[in-house]
């Protein structure tokens, strides 16, 4: 058959694949929620959830380095991968070999249509749309929760940059009801602490991923900002974009009486 992916690239299987490789975080995880513990034969070290797939699916490397070798070795009959996360060119040379499935995620909307394709393509439509149903009705529920406030989201420390527009982390802060300081910048923005003070944002969030801050971090922040409230979050919650989603809302439950308390 032939599927489609999110970049308009179309790739023939013959049939419902076996071998697969994932080379996206989340993605990973999803394939594993559907039940293909046995057909998930690579997955990348940052693959860590579950824990029981990271310890015992092979690893090939990192998101955006992962060993051609070791993937070849491992014969996949189906890689899938991200445009964000992985290398255009490392992409080009795996599609050469092997079928390769790429999404596209930058929004709520696109991360339902990717689980749904995947569920599809692997023959597991029915855990598929559980799965669905449910990353649905957390993002139903987390529609709007927060009043407006304005949010610069940290995604790297020295130099500082934050979280743009065209990102999905903007699609979830927005979905939510926060309005993103860097709505008009595209992608990943690097900005001093003295500039982003001239934005007088209400919140700053400092993720977890892929820098991981601290609290040493939130307190050099929260100087050179007096004004705004500084707090750490789970940059799995807003970044993840596969079966995690079911557990968005519950996550936010927790962060909105932090932030209003």
């Amino acid at each position: 058959m032939e599927y489609t992916d999110q970049l308009g690239n179309q790739i023939q299987l013959n049939t419902i694949p076996k071998r697969i490789v994932s080379l996206v975080p989340s993605q990973s995880e999803f394939l594993w929620d559907l039940g293909l513990q046995k057909e998930l034969i690579g997955i990348t070290k940052f693959c860590i959830h579950p824990e029981k797939m990271f310890k015992q699916v092979t690893r090939v490397g990192g998101t955006k380095n992962p060993d051609p070798d070791k993937i070849r070795a491992l014969q996949p009959d189906l890689i899938i991968g991200n445009k964000e996360e992985n290398e255009k060119s490392i992409i080009e040379q795996l599609s050469r070999e092997f079928p390769v499935w790429m999404s596209d995620v930058n929004t709520p909307g696109q991360a339902l249509d990717m689980m749904s394709s995947l569920s599809s393509l692997t023959g597991r439509e029915s855990q598929g749309n559980s799965i669905i149903e449910a990353s649905g009705l957390s993002l139903t529920k987390s529609k709007e929760m927060f009043r407006g406030q304005s949010v610069a989201y940290f995604i790297w420390n020295a130099p500082y940059h934050f979280a743009g527009s065209e990102t999905f982390i903007h699609s979830v802060l927005t979905h939510i009801g926060l309005k993103n300081v860097f709505s008009n910048q595209a992608r990943y923005p690097e900005l001093s602490l003295e500039k982003l003070a001239d934005l007088r944002p209400d919140y700053c969030f400092l993720s977890s991923e892929p820098f991981p801050f601290r609290e040493e971090h939130l307190l050099q922040i929260q100087k050179a900002l007096p004004d705004t409230r500084v707090v750490l979050v789970d940059g799995e919650a807003f970044s993840w974009y596969g079966s995690r989603l079911i557990y968005l809302h519950d996550y936010l439950t927790q962060l909105k009486t932090e932030l209003y308390a």
